[in-house]
Parts: structure tokens; C-alpha cells; sequence
């Protein structure tokens, strides 16, 4: 059986490493350290699912998130933001902009 593939997008390694952990017994995981790289990979790769952090350099989250749903090639990729910042606008951007969940980091 295929794995799924899931883009892990962070600017800190840290965090992409534990997250990338978890996940490797069940997904294919593919990492990008920054919001451009994410758009790129999204295409090349196809995840079957991005965690996108929102604070990064070159290209953030919610451009990247945006971006991502505005493309034919990458729109039916769900996008969960995965933030240390819990607020509420940022909460409602996120689902304005088309990502399909929001999880606090601890």
C-alpha cells in the first residue's frame, strides 16, 4: 500500500523534526522550510495533506496557504495551519483563506 504524503512546512528545525517523527511510521513526509519552498514542492510532489506554520521568512503561511487554493494544480491539497500563535483573527484568516483546520503548537 502507497503511503499518503504530507508536507510538513516550518521554519524551525526543531519543530519540523518532532512533527516529521510522529508521522513517518504512517505518511510519506516531505519537509519545506519556508513558504516558497512549500508552493513549490505542492506542486512537484502533490501532498495528500500540508501543515503549514504561519510565521516564516520569504513567503508566509497565509500567502502560501492562499496561494495554494487559488491554483488549479494544488486547490484540492487541504492546508491546516500549525502555529504557536493562538489567536482568534488569526484563526479567522486561516479559514478565510481556505485552510481547512488551525492547531496551536505546544
Amino acid at each position: 500500500m502507497v503511503k499518503k504524503k504530507v508536507l510538513i512546512v516550518d521554519d524551525e528545525e526543531p519543530i519540523r523534526q518532532l512533527v516529521s517523527n510522529i508521522l513517518a511510521k504512517d505518511y510519506t513526509v516531505l519537509v519545506a522550510i519556508d513558504g516558497e519552498e512549500a508552493l513549490n514542492m505542492a506542486r512537484r510532489q502533490k501532498p495528500d495533506l500540508i501543515l503549514m506554520d504561519i510565521l516564516m521568512p520569504k513567503v508566509d503561511g497565509f500567502t502560501a496557504c492562499y496561494t495554494i487554493n487559488q491554483d488549479p494544480a494544488t486547490r484540492d491539497i487541504p492546508v491546516v495551519m500549525l502555529t504557536g500563535i493562538d489567536y482568534e483573527l488569526n484563526k479567522k484568516l486561516s479559514r478565510e483563506i481556505g485552510a481547512q483546520g488551525y492547531i496551536t503548537k505546544p
